[in-house]
């Protein structure tokens, strides 16, 4: 059985690997190399960790096979590719995520294309004095904790519409978090909104909007779904919003044989990288179960209780993760040892089948 998956990020190669050893699988990727997202805003302020950024796929799987291409359209039957070549599929896993505004996602195919980008960004921060971070969601505060390690000096201001910090999260947590900030010397400017500034993210030029001036800004918000290859047959699924209804079992709705994961589900969840990798662990077992003629048993529920790992640094950070008693909020040093200090840098290793990157 040929099971196709559109898309190599988190979900997708999580999921290849999954169903590798069982069926036929060709994973569709117009990337040259796995980008491991959560290590990007650390790559831009230590461009050594760009090291640890970008895994190729070559080693991925043992029997399956990588097109480096772009799906252009996608019906429940196969997928059409970019250079107008055909894949039939008897399973079809749609996997390709979402974008986000450069530095934490990038918008080019190419990882030599990618590192010249950071580095150049990375020369611009360097030399600004004041940073303006458009945003206080997790993205944010990441990229906050990121300079604020490397550049204690530098000036970094959040400035967002929100009038709460991490609203929905345990107060205990919130508070944890806003007296790092403080301790860094973050500043937060909540419930404001100053307009688009007059410059271009990440391009070091001073500028002033409203009453705030800076060097330097980022936008850390305005995610953007991937599914605009969807075929019409497929597109009736999409939500007003552009995600893909799914079942309980993570196939797509009125379609047995197609499933999808990550970002581009319509899950009431937050969209990150470890629910797109238990989407694949249940997609997989179903697709398994369906090959050896079973009805698939598999079944994902979001977790009621939201939950975060947020470094802020190596070293900082805040935490929360579900329990059936309610949330349980991490203090820094656990959240260090569980992502802040390499970033899933050796699990990613391991999954691309390298030796364990060290982080720099």
């Amino acid at each position: 059985m040929r099971v196709v998956i559109i898309g190599g990020g988190y979900g997708g190669a999580s999921a290849a690997k999954a169903l590798d050893g069982e069926t036929d699988v060709v994973l569709i990727e117009p990337k040259d190399a796995f980008v491991q997202n959560a290590a990007s805003l650390r790559a831009l302020v230590r461009p050594e960790w760009a090291d640890n950024l970008f895994f190729p796929y070559d080693r991925l799987m043992e029997r399956g096979r990588v097109i480096r291409e772009r799906a252009v359209s996608v019906d429940p039957g196969g997928v059409v590719l970019a250079s107008g070549a055909r894949v039939e599929a008897d399973f079809l896993v749609l996997a390709t995520g979402s974008g986000y505004p450069f530095p934490f996602k990038f918008d080019t195919d190419s990882s030599g294309h990618a590192r010249r980008r950071l580095l150049e960004l990375n020369a611009g921060l360097a030399a600004a004095g004041r940073v303006l971070i458009a945003g206080a969601g997790p993205v944010g505060l990441e990229l906050a904790g990121e300079i604020k390690v490397v550049w204690p000096d530098k000036h970094v201001v959040i400035v967002d519409p929100q009038p709460e910090l991490m609203p929905g999260f345990a107060a205990e947590m919130r508070e944890d978090l806003r007296g790092q900030l403080d301790a860094l010397g973050v500043e937060l400017r909540l419930g404001a909104s100053y307009g688009t500034p007059p410059v271009e993210p990440g391009v070091a030029a001073p500028f002033t909007v409203g009453p705030v001036s800076a060097d330097i800004w980022f936008r850390a918000h305005g995610v953007s779904v991937n599914t605009g290859y969807l075929g019409d047959e497929l597109a009736t699924v999409l939500t007003p919003q552009g995600h893909i209804r799914v079942t309980e079992h993570l196939s797509v709705a009125g379609h047995e044989h197609v499933y999808a994961i990550g970002d581009i589900t319509d899950l009431a969840e937050a969209k990150m990288a470890g629910n797109a990798m238990r989407h694949a662990e249940v997609v997989a077992e179903n697709i398994l179960a369906q090959v050896r003629g079973e009805r698939p048993a598999a079944t994902y529920r979001p977790s009621e209780v939201p939950f975060v790992l947020l470094p802020l640094g190596p070293s900082g950070g805040v935490g929360q993760l579900p329990s059936p008693d309610g949330p349980v909020v991490l203090p820094a040093r656990e959240v260090a040892e569980y992502k802040g200090a390499d970033l899933f840098t050796g699990r990613f290793s391991a999954l691309f089948g390298l030796e364990s990157k060290a982080a720099a």
